[in-house]
């Protein structure tokens, strides 16, 4: 079971249920603090869908809160969700300007939350995408799929066996 958040029809990242109910859960005890709103709002379908303006001023307090306390038990707090809001943001393609000593210091966390949220949302749909002209295109008629598919100079092709390669031009 899923907890998707989608932006405007696309899933930017499709959480795990208590992924998704607990970053929702955490977002909202902040938007109370913050005094702003989330802009994330739970569908009947068991989604999140974002606006994103809203949400960019959410994340964007809650990033000003981080980068200015003083407590280290505040900034602890607040990060792991920032960082995970950071990682929506960038998907979405409306990332947030940090400084850049703190561009160094998410990073590297930004980056392993990415991966781990299967980021981009954006490669995931390309990929998709990719797999279904791939295996529309390679198809073999009378022998069957070929097993291994890979892009070739631009080109999307497969091998049939090893050191034997035939190519396509496909447009996606």
């Amino acid at each position: 079971m899923s907890h998707p958040f989608e932006l405007g029809g696309e899933t930017l990242w499709d959480a795990g249920h208590h992924s998704g109910l607990l970053y929702l859960s955490l977002a909202r005890g902040a938007a109370e603090f913050l005094e702003l709103p989330t802009g994330l709002t739970p569908t009947a379908q068991g989604s999140c869908e974002i606006e994103l303006s809203t949400f960019r001023a959410f994340v964007q307090g809650l990033y000003d809160t981080w980068s200015s306390a003083g407590n280290p038990v505040l900034r602890g707090l607040t990060r792991d969700l920032l960082v995970t809001s950071l990682v929506l943001l960038d998907g979405a393609g409306a990332p947030i300007v940090l400084q850049p000593a703190h561009e160094e210091v998410l990073g590297e966390e930004k980056a392993a939350i990415a991966r781990s949220m299967g980021q981009g949302a954006r490669a995931q749909a390309a990929h998709r995408e990719w797999r279904k002209v791939a295996d529309r295109t390679c198809e073999d008629p009378g022998r069957g799929a070929a097993g291994v598919f890979r892009v070739s100079g631009g080109s999307w092709g497969y091998a049939r066996s090893p050191g034997r390669t035939r190519d396509r031009a496909v447009s996606a």
